[in-house]
Formats: C-alpha cells, structure tokens, sequence
C-alpha cells in the first residue's frame, strides 16, 4: 500500500492512496497539470485511477476536479450534500452524467482492491467527510479540516499504519495575524481547523507500535509554518498521556506546492 501527498496546504489540496492494483485520489483541489505532474511522480496515468473521493465542495478541494475527471472519466465520491456542493460550483463546469456517485458516512464500500470507510468530521461544508482506506491488513486514513474531534473521531483512525492528519495553525499566530476577527473565530471554532496543538493530542489518542507514518498536512500559509507544527506536534506527544517521545514517530510536514516522499507500507 502507497500514500503519498501530491499537494496539501490551504491553497490546494490532493493526496493519493492506493496499492498495487487500486489507485484513488482523495480530493482534486489544485490544476489538472499539477495532479498529473504529481501521478507521474508515483508511475500512474490518469485513466488508472479507479476513483476520486472528495472530502468536502470547499474550493480548495475540488478546484481540479472538473477538467480533470472530465479528462479521464474518473467515478468521483462524495456524500450527497457534497455532492450537492460539487454541482453548485459554477467553475467546475458541467461534470458527464454518471460519474458523480453517492456515498454515506459509516457505510464502507469497495473500490477494486481497496475497503473505503467514510467518516463523519465537523467542518463548516454541507456534508464533509474523512476517509479510512484499507488494503487487506494494512490501514491509512485522511483526516483535514476537522474544527473539533471526538471518541467517534478517534475509533476511525485506531490501528492504521498511516494518516494524513491536520496541523492547520498555530494559535498565537492565528490570533495575533493579518486575518480579520470573524476569520480567526471561524478557524477556531468547532467546525474550523485543527490547531498544531490539537493534532498532537489526537495523534496521541490513536499512537500505537504499527503507525509507520504520521503526515502533518493542510497548513495555514498565513498562520503556521513547517518547523512549528513539526515540534508543536512532537512536543504534545512527548508530554501527553501515552507511552512515546515525539522523537519516536516517523513523521513529515506535506508541503502545499511540492509532491511528498511516497510512503509505502
């Protein structure tokens, strides 16, 4: 199983998982030519990919996803209230019919070798979801642009051996930057985005021997910076309730314009 960030920050997000037969992508917020540069990267030709899962019909997630589906003729998944999104976009133009597909949180499904698990996440969107993928034994999740978590967050990214995970800002910088208050509220509350320090106390919620990879993604240009949420996160879960040095984690920073290092489990 592959996992690999072609581009995640709050300009532009689109992260691929996949194994040796199955290829997804999950959100298209960024050029065609940029996920194209981006497959070529990981070997992969637009039409083998076996679907699009979108997260949510915010601009930044799905700016992409009409020149490039229509190119390939790629199934793209999403529930219906992001769907409803999707369609409201006037920039994406009309998508071919057919290829936009319904699906429902905590209702798994199947995509040729891959077990996609849709979740729930308070985001301010009609209807956002993350997504739990399984190849046989082995587990990822991309868990962006979530304001708040819960137990039933949690349960979702338990015994994965990847994740994607949001360190949008830090909180200092955020309140004291150039964003107007009713912005600033709005990252912050419950249905905003993960601060540094609350990806760190997740991640140690669902720290266990088997998590290989710990990616840090969705960054605030504005507000955060790599090096911060890198030892903002490593710090929580030196000092949290669990039985791991930040040290211990194999962990990156995903950059907004430069694909990741392709990590395979």
């Amino acid at each position: 199983m592959r996992l690999c960030s072609i581009a995640s920050g709050s300009s532009g997000n689109c992260i691929y998982v996949g194994d040796d037969q199955t290829h997804l992508l999950v959100d298209t917020g960024i050029s065609k030519k940029r996920i194209e540069e981006g497959l070529t990267k990981l070997d992969i030709k637009g039409d083998e990919l076996e679907g699009i899962l979108v997260t949510h019909e915010h601009i930044d997630h799905i700016q992409g996803l009409g020149v490039f589906s229509r190119k390939y003729e790629i199934p793209i998944y999403a529930t219906p209230g992001t769907i409803q999104g999707i369609k409201n976009c006037k920039s994406l133009g009309k998508l071919p019919e057919g290829l936009l597909h319904e699906i429902e949180v905590d209702h798994p499904f199947e995509l040729g070798t891959l077990n996609v698990d849709p979740f729930a996440i308070s985001h301010d969107a009609n209807e956002p979801s993350g997504y739990r993928i399984n190849s046989g034994e082995k587990a990822v999740a991309v868990a962006t642009d979530l304001g708040i978590y819960d137990d039933y967050t949690v349960n979702h990214l338990k015994d994965l051996n990847a994740v994607v995970l949001e360190a949008n800002h830090d909180i200092h910088m955020l309140e004291v930057g150039p964003y107007p208050y009713p912005l600033k509220r709005r990252v912050m509350g419950d249905k905003g985005h993960l601060s540094n320090e609350l990806s760190g106390k997740l991640l140690c919620d669902i720290l266990h021997d088997d998590l290989q990879y710990v990616v840090l993604g969705h960054l605030s240009k504005e507000n955060n910076y790599e090096e911060l949420a890198y030892e903002t996160v490593k710090l929580e879960i030196s000092i949290g309730d669990n039985p791991y040095k930040g040290e211990d984690i194999p962990m990156m920073v995903a950059k907004r314009d430069q694909v990741s290092d392709i990590i395979t489990l």
